[in-house]
C-alpha cells in the first residue's frame, strides 16, 4: 500500500465508522420510545429525544434548507482542502479530520433525508437528531444545556484534540527546498572540481 493510500485510510475509515454509528444509535433512539426519555446515570447523563433544526447549540440564524446547503458546502470544501493537502497530512491530523468529515455526513444526513422519513418535509428540510444530554444541574442552572449526537461528540473530540497538540497534529508546510537542491549542487560541482584539480 502507498502512503497516499494509507492516508486516505486514516481519513475514510473513522468517517464512516462515525457515519454509521451515529445513524445506528439515531434510528435506534427514534423508533425505541423507552429510550426517548431515559435516565442513564441519574441527575448527571440522559437520553432526551429531540429534533433540531438549526445549527450546533441551538443556533438558528437561517431556516433549515439554507444551513443544510451550508453545511454540505462547508463539508465538500474541507474534504477537498485535506485532498490537496494531503500530503503534508500526518497520521493524527487525517484522524482528527476523519473525525470531523464523519461527523458532518451524519448530520448532513438527518438534513437531507429526516425531512422525508419523518414526514415534515422534503430533501434538506430535515431536523438533526439529538439525544444525548448531560443534565447536571449546580444551583438550579444547568451546567451544559445542550443536547447532542455522537457526530458531535466526534466533531468536539476531533477539534479538542488539535487545538490541545496542534504542533504535532497540524500539517506543516514544507519548506521550499529550491535553495537547498541549489545549494547541494554546488556542493556536488565544488567537489567535483576539487576532485579534478588533486588529479
Amino acid at each position: 500500500m502507498t502512503l497516499r493510500n494509507k492516508k486516505l485510510t486514516v481519513l475514510f475509515v473513522p468517517a464512516i465508522i462515525v457515519l454509521i454509528l451515529d445513524q445506528i444509535s439515531k434510528q435506534l433512539v427514534r423508533t425505541t420510545p423507552e429510550l426517548q426519555r431515559l435516565d442513564i446515570i441519574e441527575g448527571w447523563l440522559a437520553f432526551n429525544f429531540t429534533k433540531n433544526p438549526g445549527m450546533a447549540l441551538g443556533m438558528d440564524w437561517l431556516s433549515t434548507p439554507a444551513i443544510s446547503i451550508v453545511a454540505i458546502l462547508a463539508t465538500i470544501g474541507i474534504l477537498v482542502y485535506i485532498l490537496k493537502t494531503l500530503h503534508n497530512a500526518n497520521f493524527y491530523y487525517l484522524l482528527c479530520m476523519g473525525l470531523i468529515i464523519g461527523g458532518a455526513l451524519g448530520n448532513i444526513t438527518d438534513r437531507i433525508f429526516m425531512g422525508i422519513v419523518g414526514g415534515y418535509g422534503g430533501v434538506l428540510d430535515g431536523h438533526v437528531v439529538d439525544f444525548i444530554h448531560f443534565n447536571l444541574t449546580l444551583w438550579n442552572t444547568p451546567v451544559f444545556p445542550y443536547i447532542f449526537n455522537v457526530a458531535d461528540i466526534a466533531i468536539s473530540t476531533a477539534i479538542i484534540a488539535m487545538l490541545l497538540f496542534h504542533k504535532q497534529i497540524l500539517p506543516v508546510e514544507e519548506e521550499d527546498n529550491g535553495e537547498d537542491k541549489i545549494d547541494q549542487e554546488d556542493q556536488s560541482s565544488v567537489e567535483k572540481n576539487k576532485s579534478s584539480i588533486e588529479l
